[in-house]
C-alpha cells in the first residue's frame, strides 16, 4: 500500500492476510457513500482505521459484517472471497463487531445480553440461568469488567452499557473482530483494560479491525494503519512509521493549528469578583458525598474521575435532573435549590449531556427543530411558532457552529457524529448561557470537529462564561482546563491548578 496522499490507490486482495477487501463502493440512493473502500488486515494486529465522520467508515465496516450489501468490489476471508448477506453468515464465519452504536435489549439483564440467542438449555427448550450467570460471571471477571450482572440494562449508564457490548462481543471467538469507536464512552482504567484484552486476542492469532477518534490510543494498540476521507482510501502504513500530525493531515487534508486553547494570561472578568457558580458540601449518596467546588467568569474547570466516581451524577445534580441531594449552591451569588432544568435554564445554565442521540437530540426531527429546542418560548407567540424567526435563528446557529448539514429540513440523524453535537451545542447556545455544563463533549467525533468544539468553548470563556467539563480523556482535559478537580469513588480527591501536571499524576489521584 502506499503513502502518496496525492492520489487515492485501491490495493490489491492476498491470501497473505487474514481479511482483505478491494474497491468496496455504496451509493445510498444514487449519492455515493463509499466510492473506493479497502483494506488489508494480518492475522495477530490491530489494523486502525482512520477518518473523519462521514469518511465512509462506517458503510464500510457494515459491508464488512454483510449488514449492508455492496455494490461492487471483493472482500476475501484467508484468501477466499466471500459474500456476506446477513451479520448472521459473518459471525459463522468468524468475523465479530462492536459497534457504535450501542443496542442493548433493555429490559434484560447484562448476563442475558451477553449470552443472548446463544443461552444454555435445559432439555433443549429452558434456559438454564445457572449456567447462564456463572458464564457471564467468568466472562466478566477475566475481562475485570465491574458489573453487577443481574442488573437491567436499562439501569446501567452509557459507560457500563458500553462496556457490556464488548463483553458480549468477546464470547463469540472470532478470527476478526472489528471495533468500532470500543472507548468512546468510557475512563482510563476500563480502557486499560481493553487494551490487555486486545493484547491477550492478538496474540492468539486473532486480527482486530480498530477505529477511534482518539489518536493516542491508535498510536497505542494499533501495529498498521489505513485512512478514509471523503469515502475513499487515501493511504495505509505501519503506524511506526508516521506521526500525529501526518495522521491528522491525512484524515481531514490539512494541517491543524494549535488543537487545546492557550491558558497563558486566563483572568477572571475583571468586573465581576464573584464565581458564577459555587458548590459547598454537595451530597446526593451513593453517587457522590461533600463535593465543594467554584467556577468563575473565563474559566474552564475540569472534572476527572474513573468510571463510577459520579461525575455525570454530579452535572445532572446541578441541572436539577436530581433534587435528591443536600448542601448549598450559589449561582451569581444567588443561593439556589435545583428542582427542575427549567428553572437552571432561566439561571443561566445549559447541561451537554454525554449520549447527544438519547438525551441530547430528537433523531427523528430536522436540523432547525433540533436547533431551536430548547429556546422555543423565544420563538413563539401565544403559542405559535415563529416559523421565519426560528428559521433565521437556526440558520445563523448553523453559520456561527459551521454545521454541515444539506439542508435545515433534513433529519438531524442523517448528520456526521461531529454536526450532531455542534447542533447539541446550538441548540444551548440560544438560550444565551453564561455558564455550560459539559459531560464528555467530544465523545466519537473527529479531529477536525473536535478542533472547531475547542474553539467555540475558548470564544465563550473569553466573553466571560465558564464551563465545567467532564472528559475521559486526559489530554483533553489538560489541554482545555484552568483547573482541574479530581473525583474518586464519589467524593473530590484533589483540586489542581493546570501548571506542569501529567497524565501519571492525574490517573493516580484519580485510581
Amino acid at each position: 500500500m502506499t503513502k502518496d496522499s496525492s492520489k487515492t490507490v485501491n490495493p490489491p486482495a492476498s491470501d497473505r492476510f487474514l481479511l482483505s477487501a478491494t474497491g468496496i463502493a455504496k451509493a445510498f440512493s444514487g449519492v455515493p457513500a463509499l466510492r473506493v473502500g479497502a483494506i488489508r488486515l494480518r492475522a495477530g494486529s490491530v489494523h486502525a482505521l482512520c477518518g473523519g465522520n462521514g469518511a465512509g467508515k462506517t458503510t464500510f465496516l457494515n459491508i464488512l459484517m454483510g449488514i449492508v450489501p455492496r455494490d461492487s468490489g471483493a472482500i476475501y476471508l484467508n484468501g477466499t472471497e466471500v459474500h456476506f448477506r446477513s451479520p448472521k453468515q459473518a459471525l459463522r464465519a468468524g468475523i465479530s463487531m462492536i459497534s457504535q452504536e450501542l443496542s442493548p435489549v433493555r429490559g434484560m439483564t447484562v448476563a442475558e445480553n451477553l449470552f443472548l440467542g446463544r443461552e444454555p438449555k435445559i432439555l433443549s427448550c429452558l434456559i438454564d440461568f445457572a449456567t447462564l450467570n456463572q458464564r457471564a460471571t467468568e466472562h466478566l471477571e477475566k475481562l475485570d469488567f465491574p458489573i453487577n450482572l443481574r442488573r437491567r440494562m436499562s439501569e446501567l449508564s452509557l459507560a457500563e452499557t458500553q462496556l457490556v457490548e464488548i463483553a458480549k462481543a468477546l464470547t463469540l471467538d472470532a478470527r476478526v473482530l472489528i471495533m468500532d469507536e470500543p472507548t468512546s464512552a468510557l475512563g482510563e482504567r476500563e480502557a486499560e483494560n481493553l487494551f490487555r484484552t486486545i493484547k491477550r486476542l492478538t496474540d492468539l492469532g486473532a486480527g482486530i479491525i480498530y477505529v477511534s477518534h482518539r489518536l493516542t490510543e491508535i498510536f497505542r494498540v494499533a501495529d498498521e494503519y489505513t485512512v478514509f476521507r471523503d469515502g475513499s482510501f487515501i493511504e495505509s502504513g505501519r503506524v511506526a512509521d508516521i506521526d500525529r500530525r501526518h495522521l491528522i493531515r491525512q484524515i481531514i487534508g490539512r494541517d491543524l493549528s494549535s488543537q487545546f486553547r492557550s491558558k497563558a494570561g486566563t483572568e477572571k472578568v475583571a468586573s465581576e469578583t464573584a464565581p458564577l457558580l459555587a458548590v459547598k458540601n454537595l451530597s446526593r449518596p451513593p453517587a457522590f458525598t461533600d463535593i465543594s467546588l467554584s467556577l468563575y467568569p473565563g474559566e474552564i474547570v475540569g472534572i476527572f474521575g474513573l468510571l463510577g466516581s459520579g461525575r455525570t451524577e454530579f452535572l445532572e445534580a446541578l441541572f436539577g435532573l436530581d433534587h435528591r441531594m443536600t448542601g448549598n449552591i450559589r449561582v451569581s451569588d444567588r443561593p439556589i435549590v435545583p428542582k427542575h432544568p427549567r428553572e437552571m435554564k432561566r439561571l443561566g445554565l445549559a447541561l451537554v449531556t454525554e449520549d447527544r442521540k438519547a438525551s441530547g437530540l430528537v433523531l427523528c426531527r430536522s436540523v432547525r427543530e433540533n436547533l431551536v429546542l430548547s429556546a422555543l418560548s423565544r420563538m413563539s407567540r401565544f403559542g405559535w411558532m415563529d416559523e421565519r424567526k426560528e428559521r433565521a435563528s437556526a440558520t445563523d446557529m448553523v453559520d456561527q457552529l459551521r454545521i454541515r448539514a444539506a439542508s435545515l429540513r433534513m433529519p438531524v440523524r442523517n448528520l456526521s457524529g461531529g454536526n450532531q453535537q455542534k447542533v447539541v451545542f446550538g441548540r444551548w447556545v440560544q438560550i444565551r448561557p453564561r455558564i455550560l455544563l459539559l459531560d464528555e463533549p467530544t465523545r466519537g467525533i473527529d479531529e477536525g470537529a473536535k478542533h472547531e468544539i475547542y474553539a467555540f468553548m475558548t470564544q465563550f470563556v473569553r466573553a466571560g462564561g465558564g464551563i465545567l467539563m467532564v472528559s475521559s480523556e486526559v489530554e483533553e482535559i489538560l489541554g482545555m482546563c484552568d483547573r482541574i478537580v479530581v473525583f474518586r469513588r464519589g467524593r473530590l480527591e484533589a483540586e489542581l491548578t493546570n501548571e506542569n501536571l501529567s497524565q501519571v499524576e492525574l490517573l493516580h489521584l484519580a485510581s
